[in-house]
């Protein structure tokens, strides 16, 4: 782990985030440390791009900027006409589309991200999808990551649960 974060620092201009980036694509990774194109949590399933952003989204909440988006968005949708009387109703469609501006803001901080974790050698990153001719490479097509290196210590170990021995304690238990 100590190698990992020693690498981070000297790959990333933001090792923290980046850390935190390749911390939430090992939670969702299979064995072979393959993560996406979706990501299904409980019956919804999210692009994994989508899913990363919106996970990394609640770091950002007490940020001024965040704040004055808020504050921009509420503005923006009296202007033009489109806020709710409701307060209940106003508050909700002022949090969606906050959420969909971070989350576009999200995507470009996290594709930086990716390329300085792939460019470290930390990340393999792939697409999977209907490849369409796009001038967008990424035409209809999700983003795959997959860890390698020494990011790989953070996929999480599978160890069998195996029964305390008689007559010895654990730590945390009493014997009576």
């Amino acid at each position: 782990m100590s190698s990992l974060l020693n690498c981070l620092s000297q790959a990333s201009s933001r090792p923290r985030y980046a850390f935190m980036v390749l911390s939430l694509i090992a939670e969702v990774a299979d064995e072979k440390g393959e993560a996406g194109p979706f990501v299904r949590r409980g019956r919804q399933a999210f692009t994994l791009r989508d899913w990363l952003c919106d996970s990394l989204a609640p770091m950002g909440g007490r940020d001024p900027r965040r704040v004055a988006l808020t504050e921009r968005v509420r503005s923006d949708l009296i202007l033009e006409g489109r806020m709710p009387e409701d307060p209940g109703e106003a508050a909700q469609v002022i949090e969606d589309e906050v959420r969909a501006r971070v989350r576009a803001s999200g995507k470009s901080n996290l594709s930086r991200a990716v390329s300085e974790l792939v460019g470290a050698g930390l990340l393999r990153r792939y697409y999977k999808g209907y490849a369409i001719d796009h001038e967008n490479r990424g035409g209809q097509r999700h983003a795959v990551y997959v860890l390698q290196g020494k990011a790989r210590c953070l996929l999480l170990q599978v160890r069998p649960v195996q029964a305390p021995r008689r007559g010895v304690a654990v730590q945390g238990e009493l014997r009576f």
